[in-house]
């Protein structure tokens, strides 16, 4: 309950409740769920910990995540829907960013996609452009659940990508106003070349037919897919603001330049390092980086800017030393 409601607004309640209608009203606001946590949630900026500790519960959201009494605040009108990315699933993908955001004050929304069940522990393998349709589905479900005209977004690897499909052709550029992409796959990656040895050696098809089988995704992530060759005629739509949080030592989208957009005014590109020469996160490190994540808040209210820290963080096992207050 905000800190607003002192005595005064008690005796208010009193003299109120022989009014019916007006004792209604005061238990809709009684009871209503303000957005900001009641407790400030622990943040794991350790990536590898975190994934490690919620392994075995794919389908359970992370902290802070899918309290569908959730209502958002005149301040961060846009509920946030966290969207992971390939192999992983939205429980050990958030364990930094959904509590963060919690505690931040923001109704925070997270899901399975692309998985053979919406319960298997390996998500975001499925074709891309069905996964989409699920992130629709989704996004409909929190706009009715929360009565917001629009959500934000925020993506790491293929959830990062994967809703610029959603935007463009499923119907969510008149849904989404921002999209935050942690070290996504813009343009795909070379696996630091793997796919175009793979190419030069003519073996592509015997390696990619096989890989489809089990992960479509991935196929279709490679830079030069058919896929991305789609998306990309047409990178952003006005309306929506994308921002990309990218790392240099980004070792899963190579090179890690293909992971920004075209320069727009509505689209801000970032290197992590070009604020903090000390950060050494990599591509999994990034969704749980304090330094990305304070880029995550200021590019979802750039009204209120928190102070982006610069502190040694290593791949994979994060900052050393404590992280200061975002």
């Amino acid at each position: 309950m905000p800190s607003s409601y002192g005595p005064h607004w008690l005796r208010r309640i009193a003299r109120a409740a022989a009014v019916p209608a007006a004792a209604a009203v005061v238990l809709a606001a009684v009871t209503a769920v303000p957005a900001r946590a009641a407790a400030q949630l622990p943040v794991n900026y350790d990536f590898i910990a975190g994934a490690t500790a919620t392994a075995l519960a794919p389908d359970t959201p992370p902290p802070g995540a899918d309290n569908w009494s959730c209502r958002p605040s005149a301040a961060h009108p846009d509920p946030v829907i966290l969207v992971h990315g390939t192999l992983a699933n939205m429980d050990d993908n958030w364990q930094a960013a959904s509590p963060l955001l919690a505690n931040s004050g923001y109704c925070v929304y997270a899901f399975n996609y692309g998985g053979a069940t919406p319960t298997s522990l390996i998500q975001g393998t499925g074709d891309i452009a069905a996964s989409a349709a699920q992130l629709a589905a989704f996004v409909d479900t929190v706009l009715a659940s929360t009565g917001a005209a629009k959500v934000d977004l925020v993506g790491h690897s293929q959830g990062g990508m994967m809703p610029r499909y959603y935007i463009d052709d499923l119907g969510g550029a008149a849904k989404v106003n921002d999209l935050v992409a942690l070290a996504p796959s813009n343009y795909g990656t070379t696996l630091d070349g793997l796919t175009k040895l793979v190419t030069l050696l003519g073996v592509a098809g015997q390696v990619n037919g096989p890989l489809s089988s089990v992960c479509a995704a991935c196929v279709e992530q490679e830079q030069g897919s058919a896929f991305l060759a789609g998306l990309n005629a047409v990178p952003t739509v006005a309306g929506v603001r994308y921002t990309v949080i990218e790392t240099a030592d980004d070792e899963v989208v190579t090179p890690y330049r293909n992971a920004f957009l075209p320069a727009a005014v509505n689209v801000t590109n970032i290197t992590v390092q070009h604020q903090c020469a000390l950060d050494g996160s990599d591509h999994l490190e990034i969704a749980a980086d304090p330094v990305a994540l304070a880029d995550m808040l200021n590019a979802l209210d750039p009204a209120a800017p928190v102070t982006v820290p610069c502190l040694v963080v290593l791949p994979l096992t994060g900052p050393v030393g404590p992280v200061p207050s975002l």
